[in-house]
């Protein structure tokens, strides 16, 4: 969660257990069912958890959950008392081997990783400008899997920019992820990808979804709400986002 360290603390017990509602609301909606089954397989990280899951699960954590998941922070949004803290996400998907026990092993290292990336950060900003709550990373691993294999419903590869993950003292890692902002077109997350925008978060993991690899496949899954969105664009010309696609039309006052 961002700012999650800058919310008093008597603030953050509350805070946290809406997330957790949100998560587990967001789970069953995309049909994941089995979270609360797995051993051990939620890993609290205070500001946000690690969630280890079958990797037949995969595509669903892409889609339909990220959407959703953007839906119901933006529900929780509309709703909440000015007292209450909002609450803006980033996430990351990514698929590895884990230690069967205690579900320790790099493929959960690289999903912190990924949700601590500047590239995942730059997103975040993009989406707080465009008064969006969510900004995720998708493994180029996931991507290949799922976008790319044609297992998700909604969302083809046009819905993601692709970006490099790299970690500040994080020397070894430079992966290349997949940005994907509910609500928001790639080529409004792009020129956040430059050198030009600051890339300043604070402390702040948020969730990272990390599905297992001893199981394999997806299922039937249900599709979100359609979106609209506009944005900006270079000439005389403006993007509309409508049902996850954008289309280009007369620049308008």
């Amino acid at each position: 969660m961002k700012d999650y360290s800058q919310i008093p603390e008597a603030k953050m017990a509350p805070t946290r257990a809406d997330l957790d509602d949100i998560l587990s609301t967001v789970f069953a909606h995309s049909g994941v069912g089995d979270v609360a089954r797995l051993d051990r397989a939620v890993k609290d990280r205070g500001d946000g958890a690690i969630y280890v899951l079958p990797a037949r699960h995969a595509a669903r954590l892409v889609d339909p959950l990220l959407s959703h998941l953007a839906q119901a922070l933006a529900r929780r949004e509309q709703t909440r008392l000015a007292s209450s803290p909002p609450i803006r996400l980033r996430a990351s998907v990514h698929v590895g081997p884990l230690e069967s026990s205690a579900h320790r092993g790099d493929a959960a290292n690289d999903a912190c990783r990924y949700v601590d990336s500047n590239a995942v950060r730059r997103a975040m900003t993009a989406a707080l400008d465009h008064g969006l709550y969510l900004a995720a990373a998708v493994s180029d691993t996931v991507f290949g899997r799922t976008v790319r294999a044609d297992r998700t419903k909604t969302l083809g590869v046009h819905h993601f920019q692709q970006a490099t993950a790299l970690v500040d003292g994080k020397a070894g890692f430079e992966e290349t992820c997949w940005l994907h902002v509910p609500g928001l077109v790639p080529a409004l997350i792009s020129p956040y990808l430059t050198a030009g925008h600051d890339t300043t978060s604070p402390t702040g993991a948020g969730t990272a979804l990390q599905p297992d690899v001893t199981d394999a496949g997806t299922g039937e899954q249900e599709g979100p709400a359609p979106v609209r969105q506009k944005g900006k664009a270079s000439g005389k010309a403006r993007l509309v986002q409508v049902g996850r696609d954008y289309v280009t039309a007369p620049e308008q006052s």
